[in-house]
């Protein structure tokens, strides 16, 4: 018999009810752990497919390095719990988010002969309300182009009235919150067509000591949950420009374009295949050439403890990255991103 009488009240016990608790606590640690590895196991199931999904899929996909957080958490709740099946899952979680953290994109340098150096500087100003310390940072960083979204009037008339003498060449879209955006240029620019979106996405080609260089300004709409379709669409529609810039032509037939650099707030990062297809056009993440592929760019006002980079400057491989800073800009919630250009000229 598995039971024994208390003396003191005459009642029978059951010589197993001490360990209740720890069972108790085992088998919740083990739910715990399996509601984090669920969770996580979706976005990187995702991951895999090569799709951003539905809420909250595309959301949690932009902060993927985080995910190694409830993952080892998950993964320390099966060992006190025992739970053998579930460390081996957390264990594999683990391992294909190492992977996937890993820079996507070619990193091939550029074989031709340096022709030109560019400083570019791209800046999301929050409505205009950064504008006052993007200028400081053009006066001070001193880029050959500017890159400016969510520029509406008031900005618009700032940059005009402060910075027109040393950037006399401009193409941009006008509009009211976060619609405005414009390019600036130390280089002569001609018109190019812009890209289609809720925000402006102006284009232009630059004259780089002689070189055409095809400008293209993204700031598509971000990944809201009742926007994702739109969100996919303006993404869809870069890679589209992206495509044809980097081609020089409609028909996809390869005989080459001018060099390429696309730049802006692209409410998106390496982590979303929207985003990566765009870089499958054969343009590079600058960042990334840099070393900086991991560092945060918005929201500024939990860097550098917590965010994500969704700021770039992508180019084609005309281009050598020598340096990208990410620089904090007063009253917006983007940083602001420089990076220094080499452009080279065709092998060949």
């Amino acid at each position: 018999m598995d039971t024994e009488t208390d003396t003191a009240n005459g009642a029978w016990t059951d010589p197993d009810d001490g360990w209740t608790p720890r069972r108790t606590g085992r088998r919740l640690g083990a739910w715990c752990a399996g509601l984090l590895f669920a969770g996580v196991s979706a976005v990187v199931a995702c991951r895999v497919a090569d799709t951003d999904g539905v809420t909250p899929v595309p959301q949690l996909l932009a902060f993927l390095p985080w995910l190694l957080v409830p993952t080892g958490a998950g993964l320390l709740l099966t060992l006190l719990a025992r739970w053998w099946t579930g460390a081996v899952w957390g264990v594999a979680l683990l391992g294909l988010l190492a992977w996937f953290i890993e820079p996507y994109g070619k990193s091939v340098e550029p074989a031709g002969p340096p022709v030109a150096e560019v400083r570019v500087l791209t800046a999301n100003v929050e409505f205009g309300q950064g504008t006052d310390a993007l200028i400081a940072t053009v006066r001070r960083e001193k880029p050959d182009l500017l890159f400016v979204q969510e520029c509406e009037s008031t900005c618009d008339a700032a940059l005009r009235r402060e910075l027109a003498a040393d950037y006399p060449h401009r193409r941009a879209v006008e509009g009211d919150g976060s619609e405005g955006s414009a390019i600036l240029s130390a280089f002569p620019l001609k018109a190019a067509p812009a890209v289609p979106g809720t925000m402006g996405m102006p284009g232009a080609v630059a004259d780089v000591r002689g070189h055409a260089v095809r400008l293209q300004l993204a700031h598509p709409m971000p990944p809201l949950a009742d926007r994702l379709g739109l969100w996919r669409e303006e993404l869809d529609a870069l890679r589209d420009a992206a495509a044809t810039a980097v081609t020089g032509d409609n028909d996809g037939d390869g005989d080459g374009g001018p060099p390429v650099v696309l730049a802006g707030d692209f409410n998106a990062s390496q982590d979303h295949a929207a985003f990566r297809r765009i870089l499958d056009t054969g343009l590079r993440d600058a960042a990334r050439l840099a070393g900086e592929d991991r560092t945060p760019s918005w929201p500024a006002r939990t860097l550098p403890v917590f965010g994500v980079q969704i700021d770039h400057v992508l180019v084609s491989e005309d281009f050598a990255a020598r340096d990208a800073r990410f620089l904090d800009l007063a009253g917006t919630d983007h940083r602001a991103l420089v990076v220094d250009l080499t452009l080279h000229a065709a092998e060949g």
